[in-house]
């Protein structure tokens, strides 16, 4: 698999920490961490990475906030963002597909198949 660069903005440290954690035991991605939306626009100019994995609940600037400035710059607005939410009920995560995220992931979701799930929603 190819060296790909992920962006992981989520305000819980505990969630970022194991989305990077189970990302690199089963990858060679390298992975970034912004713990708010502000950090993760600005990683995400400054860094271009290949895939952005976004909290929609956050302070300040919430996940579609986020989405919102990224698809507004040029920079930023082809990169691929995969929605992770604790929001299960099928009509809002529907009403965030309609967003054009490439996915959504589900919390909690599969530690240990974490990869997977990015892969199959990417096409990776």
């Amino acid at each position: 698999m190819s060296h790909k660069q992920i962006l992981i903005v989520d305000d819980d440290d505990t969630v970022r920490a194991t989305v990077e954690f189970s990302l690199e035991v089963t990858t060679n991605w390298k992975i970034l961490t912004a713990c708010s939306g502000k950090e993760g626009l600005s990683l995400a100019q400054s860094k271009s990475p290949d895939l952005i994995i976004l909290d929609v609940m956050m302070p300040v600037l919430d996940g579609i906030e986020v989405l919102q400035q990224l698809r507004t710059n040029i920079s930023t607005q082809k990169i691929p963002v995969i929605f992770l939410t604790a929001k299960t009920l099928t009509q809002e995560q529907q009403k965030l597909k309609n967003l054009g995220v490439q996915g959504i992931i589900s919390k909690p979701f599969d530690a240990i198949n974490l990869e997977k799930q990015i892969c199959l929603l990417l096409d990776w």
